[in-house]
């Protein structure tokens, strides 16, 4: 016998035996579907049913690769996704041939000016220079990897000039000044894991003249690596600042407050995308998340559904006087509006008690969240662009505007959605999700898992080594940085010096038909 006659019945045993492997499984599988209590349709179409449920499990990846046109997608379309990952990739934002906007459907524009200011008009710190690494495409073949080379890159960091800088807490001992008008929004450490945090605090460190908002979950070493300001975010659960049985440590809230970094203290009354507590799975509660707040690890949390220091708008203020005489800087709250009545009776307390928050952050419902409830996400707060604009006229009506800076937050992510919102009265804006595409978030929507691929939403040792800050570091740089400079650019447009006079006049909204409504 040959050699090739032995190949060939060596060939078709091994052919039997994979097929008689494959009958064994379907018939094991047939069995098991048809005695099974939880899927009527394995009981009824055993094995062939399974193809059902393969499809629901990469239908998620399916939509978003191949089927979602550029400008669908929830909760960021591609086209939005990817604005994101250019302009912190390359630091570019230049598109070609024209819009993808659907311009039949309604929205908000910005009003343009017949006479734009030139660039050496803009009121723009043009002594502040900030240098960055950037991708430089050199290729972009189909079937094979791109060619890139990583280059320095120098840049103004587009600053607002100090007469126009942001003060927050004027009257206090030690104000606030931002001389850009974007920040990172609250995202804790244990949504986010420590790799992350480093990476977004560095970037913004490196972009200068922007803040990193610590989330409720309390302050970490990662957080300060950046040497970026620090608005430390307080919560009912008060992470960072309670004592072993979970009361407010007035001793520990000092000591934070004499970190260099920490320009001010937010008190969470809400979140956009959760109007309750926070919560975090215990899975990612480590040793060391634990020891910041003062929990027990590996058990999940859950954050009471408000403060017991205060119940109403005058102890809340009271709460908050007492806060920035102990430490001597601005406070905060983060608010969600959901109706008008809401924004009137805080204006109407501003004025008639005599106090109030140095800054008010209004976060929309369509913010982002590492974890909540759908019904929440979907249908309690008001998107930004709503509840914005009740908080600064009911605050403009009762003559106390001037008293408080208004912070926007909602999915800010672009210069012209920036805009938008500083014309409806924010005096600056937060954003996170754009932050966390920056550093390498694809949007599976596995926030809450633990189980992230990349590396950004997860505590995983394991998972973690995906992320590399010394490169990811950059992308945040080059992000707030394009932003900043996309914003001079729309406010040039609108014949504006400075991006500090966006007001009323300069956003209007056209409905379906064409026409021009008041909003």
């Amino acid at each position: 016998m040959n050699i090739a006659n032995v190949m060939t019945i060596i060939g078709f045993v091994a052919v039997v035996i994979v097929l008689l492997v494959l009958i064994i499984i379907g018939i094991y599988l047939f069995f098991v579907d048809r005695t099974q209590k939880q899927h009527p349709v394995l009981r009824n179409y055993p094995v062939l049913g399974r193809v059902r449920y393969f499809f629901e499990k990469i239908g998620p990846e399916l939509r978003q690769y191949f089927f979602n046109n550029d400008n669908e997608g929830k909760p960021f379309s591609r086209r939005d996704y990817q604005h994101i990952v250019k302009t912190a990739k390359y630091k570019r934002d230049v598109i070609g041939f024209g819009s993808q906007r659907d311009f039949e459907s309604a929205g908000f524009y910005v009003r343009n000016s017949m006479f734009p200011k030139l660039t050496e008009e803009l009121k723009m710190d043009r002594d502040t220079k900030v240098t960055t690494q950037r991708y430089l495409l050199l290729k972009d073949p189909l079937f094979t990897e791109r060619e890139e080379k990583l280059e320095e890159n120098e840049s103004l960091a587009y600053l607002l000039e100090e007469d126009d800088a942001i003060v927050i807490g004027e009257n206090t001992r030690q104000p606030f000044i931002a001389k850009g008008q974007i920040g990172m929004s609250a995202m804790s450490y244990g949504a986010l894991g420590k790799k992350a945090i480093t990476a977004l605090s560095e970037g913004l460190g490196i972009a200068k003249g922007t803040w990193m908002n610590t989330g409720e979950g309390g302050l970490s070493e990662h957080h300060l690596k950046g040497g970026v300001d620090i608005i430390m975010q307080i919560g009912p659960g008060l992470f960072g600042v309670r004592d072993k049985d979970g009361s407010f440590d007035w001793d520990e809230l000092l000591e934070k407050s004499k970190i260099p970094q920490i320009k001010a203290f937010e008190l969470k009354l809400a979140q956009g995308a959760k109007t309750r507590g926070g919560h975090i799975d215990g899975e990612k509660v480590t040793e060391e998340i634990a020891r910041i707040r003062k929990v027990e690890p590996f058990k999940s949390v859950d954050s009471p559904n408000r403060f017991t220091e205060y119940s109403d708008i005058p102890s809340l203020f009271h709460f908050i006087e007492r806060i920035r005489e102990h430490t001597g800087k601005p406070v905060g709250m983060k608010i969600v509006i959901g109706s008008p009545d809401e924004a009137e009776e805080l204006a109407k307390h501003i004025k008639d008690l005599g106090k109030n928050p140095d800054f008010i952050t209004i976060d929309g419902g369509e913010g982002g969240t590492g974890a909540s409830y759908q019904e929440l996400t979907d249908s309690v707060g008001l998107p930004i662009k709503s509840s914005l604009p009740l908080v600064h006229e009911a605050l403009v009506k009762y003559g106390v505007r001037d008293r408080v800076k208004i912070i926007a937050s909602g999915k800010l992510f672009s210069p012209d959605r920036v805009a938008i919102a500083l014309g409806m009265g924010a005096d600056l804006v937060n954003v996170a999700r754009g932050f966390m595409i920056t550093v390498g978030c694809i949007q599976t929507l596995k926030c809450q898992s633990n189980v992230c691929p990349v590396g950004v939403a997860t505590t995983d040792p394991e998972l973690q080594k995906a992320l590399v800050i010394d490169e990811k570091k950059w992308r945040t740089a080059n992000y707030v940085i394009t932003l900043r400079k996309g914003l001079f650019r729309i406010a040039a447009a609108a014949g504006l010096d400075s991006p500090v006079k966006f007001a009323k006049e300069h956003v209007v909204y056209k409905d379906e038909k064409g026409n021009i409504q008041p909003w």
